[in-house]
C-alpha cells in the first residue's frame, strides 16, 4: 500500500517515526502522524488553518503529551500526585530529564499502534471514495478523522470543527 502514497504522504509517515524518536515514544500513534502532517507547510497545514485550527499550538500540545510518555498531569492530580514534583524528584535523584530518558525508544523501526494502522487503512478508503489513484497527506488526516484515536481527540480538544476540516481537506485534495 505504501507505494500508492505520494511523496508528501510518505514524508509524513516517515516524519511520524522521527517524531516518535524525538519524543522518546515506543510506538507511533496518530498524534505522531498529526505532528508530522501539521508542522509542515503542505495541504494539511493549509486545511487546518482554513478550518480555524492553528497548527502550531496543536503540534506543541501533541509533542508535550508525547514527551510526557502518556502521563496526564491533570489525571494524576485527581489522585493527589503532582507530576511536576515527581519529575523534579526524579531529576534530582537520577539527573536532568530522567523520566524522559527512561522511556527512550530503541533504535531502528518503531512499530505503529493499531489506531495508527487503522488511520492509514482509512486513508486508502478516503482516496478510493474521492476517486484518487494515490494516497495524499490530506487522505491521511481524513482517515484519522474517521476513527477514534488520540490524534483526532487532540484536534477536538483544540476546538476543531471536524466537518469544516473535512471539507477543507477534501477541497484541497480535489485541487491537487
Amino acid at each position: 500500500m505504501f507505494e500508492r502514497f505520494t511523496k508528501e504522504a510518505q514524508a509524513a509517515v516517515v516524519g511520524a517515526q522521527q517524531v516518535a524518536r524525538e519524543t522518546g515514544s515506543r510506538a507511533v500513534d496518530t498524534r505522531h502522524l498529526l505532528v508530522a502532517l501539521a508542522q509542515g507547510s503542505g495541504s494539511v497545514h493549509r486545511a487546518l488553518t482554513a478550518s480555524g485550527v492553528e497548527p502550531g499550538p496543536v503540534v506543541s500540545k501533541a509533542r508535550a503529551d508525547l514527551r510526557a510518555g502518556g502521563l496526564d498531569g491533570d489525571a494524576l492530580a485527581t489522585l493527589g500526585i503532582d507530576l511536576d514534583a515527581v519529575r523534579r524528584q526524579a531529576d534530582a535523584v537520577f539527573g536532568r530529564d530522567a523520566l524522559e530518558r527512561a522511556s527512550r525508544t530503541p533504535r531502528g523501526h518503531i512499530p505503529f499502534t493499531p489506531d495508527a494502522k487503522k488511520a492509514l487503512e482509512l486513508a486508502l478508503r478516503e482516496a478510493i471514495r474521492l476517486k484518487h489513484r494515490s494516497i495524499r497527506s490530506a487522505h491521511l488526516l481524513l482517515g484519522m478523522l474517521r476513527g477514534d484515536n488520540p490524534g483526532r481527540d487532540l484536534l477536538l480538544q483544540a476546538g476543531a470543527d471536524t466537518d469544516a476540516l473535512r471539507t477543507a481537506l477534501e477541497d484541497g485534495a480535489r485541487a491537487a
